[in-house]
């Protein structure tokens, strides 16, 4: 028979412990929704050993991640926003401030950073329940964690495109400002692109364990074909169309290319690899991949026609945000799965 308890999460016996610090005080005002997701279900029978293939009672080793679909949507329009800042630093580079339709382009990159950077921290603020929690991680400056170092990239890459969309191709100093400003973003919006995929694959969830080289090449390949779908729709100019099809061309070729190492290399145990081959994870994974191969077979094809242009960038930002989902839900399907943690382990 099991007993239902509820108590405050902390279990302190203040008879014997004094309850002092930072958190003493905080009350829970509801249960903890994930920790009750997470929490296996009774046993109402002992379970069978089945041949070699042993495990801990079947019971995952690993809870799943609590992050909900804000993450995923947060790695979506965050690496989009990195690469368009990247690609707009680098258009300032290579052109010269007379040559009004590049530079015009190079100012949409940046306002797209702009929003993009802003609608993620948003989102990455929603999903920590709470804004304070947001500036708690500024307190400490740590090269080793990869979400630390995701708060500090974030916070430095927002301020820099503000800068950089209301000062860029204005004359005197306040030009000259923002034109420093715009490379200063185009650093942090590289780091942007592609810190996520460090931060997903420095974790211990098996399937992320084999191709944790490639994950922040996926992530920045993504976000480059991200960033050009979305930028693709404002350009007019055909120089400017010349630029983002070759950006958007590029990363979508990477993109393919890495993800097709990513799944190689997780499956090469086939416990470890199961959610690229089988279930809705599968499908969301291979959907990510036959969009975004389908927006670059098109966009190879010959015409320069904008109806086109449109459709490739359409089918890139859709199999982009179909990767990120599905490296969510993966994640998710490998922490649970007691056998892939100890295949993983024996192999």
């Amino acid at each position: 028979m099991f007993v239902t308890k509820t108590t405050d999460g902390r279990d302190i016996d203040t008879s014997i412990a004094a309850l002092e610090g930072e958190a003493a005080q905080q009350q829970a005002r509801q249960a903890d929704r994930h920790a009750a997701e997470s929490a296996p279900a009774p046993w109402d029978a002992v379970p069978a050993i089945a041949g070699r293939d042993l495990t801990y009672y079947d019971r995952p080793l690993l809870k799943k991640p609590v992050w909900g679909i804000d993450i995923p949507l947060y790695y979506f329009v965050g690496g989009a926003a990195g690469a368009a800042l990247t690609l707009g630093a680098a258009i300032q580079l290579v052109t010269s401030r007379r040559a009004r339709e590049m530079r015009r382009l190079s100012a949409v990159c940046h306002w797209t950073g702009i929003v993009g950077s802003t609608v993620g921290a948003a989102l990455l603020i929603h999903d920590l329940g709470r804004p304070a929690r947001f500036l708690y991680m500024m307190r400490v400056f740590r090269p080793t964690s990869p979400m630390n170092m995701g708060v500090w990239i974030l916070s430095g890459a927002a301020p820099a495109a503000i800068t950089t969309g209301l000062l860029l191709n204005r004359g005197g100093l306040l030009g000259w400002i923002g034109e420093a400003a715009g490379y200063v973003s185009g650093i942090f919006g590289a780091a942007l692109a592609g810190y996520t995929g460090v931060l997903v694959s420095n974790t211990a969830i098996p399937i992320w364990q084999a191709p944790r080289a490639w994950m922040p090449v996926l992530f920045t390949a993504s976000g480059a074909s991200a960033a050009a779908s979305i930028v693709d729709i404002f350009a007019k100019d055909e120089a400017a169309c010349r630029v983002t099809r070759i950006f958007g061309t590029a990363g979508r070729a990477i993109e393919v290319a890495a993800a097709q190492k990513v799944a190689r290399a997780a499956s090469v145990i086939p416990r470890v690899g199961k959610p690229f081959q089988e279930g809705g994870t599968a499908i969301l994974w291979k959907a990510a991949t036959g969009l975004t191969a389908a927006s670059l077979v098109l966009s190879l094809l010959p015409g320069n026609s904008r109806k086109k242009a449109r459709i490739a960038g359409l089918l890139g930002a859709a199999g982009s945000l179909c990767m990120r989902v599905a490296v969510h839900y993966i994640s998710e399907v490998s922490a649970l799965d007691a056998r892939a943690s100890f295949h993983q382990q024996r192999a």
